[in-house]
């Protein structure tokens, strides 16, 4: 029955900083959002369906973590991915699979959601 995922959805304590995090760090990017009746923001992976929706008007609920664990996205460029992460000073933790070899960057966005950006294994620091 499923197909696919279509999209995550992060409350927002502030719309700068986290806007800056997800299109100014991981480049994502804002696109077409329907008049929903509440500000937010749909980001973008270069493709036609959003991949990430953001509220800016709901408080944030008191126990964040929730059964989810993390949000996952494929990701290319592991080198100036780094690079930009160390450039900004975002804290991460960098791994690399075992067994796979996939690289895997692990770090929280301004809200306290944690990313994980996936890197082939092919790729080399």
């Amino acid at each position: 029955m499923i197909v696919g995922m279509n999209h995550f959805t992060v409350i927002a304590e502030d719309e700068k900083k986290t806007l800056d995090f997800y299109v100014g760090l991981l480049g994502l990017s804002v696109g077409h959002r329907p008049d929903l009746g509440f500000p937010g923001a749909w980001l973008y992976a270069g493709g036609p369906q959003a991949v990430l929706h953001v509220y800016f008007d709901r408080p944030t609920p008191p126990e964040r973590a929730g059964v989810i664990d993390h949000m996952a996205f494929t990701a290319q460029d592991l080198r100036a991915v780094k690079a930009r992460f160390d450039q900004s000073g975002t804290k991460y933790d960098l791994r690399q699979q075992a067994g796979a070899g996939t690289w895997q960057l692990f770090t929280y966005d301004p809200n306290g959601a944690k990313v994980e950006l996936d890197f082939d294994p092919s790729e080399t620091l």
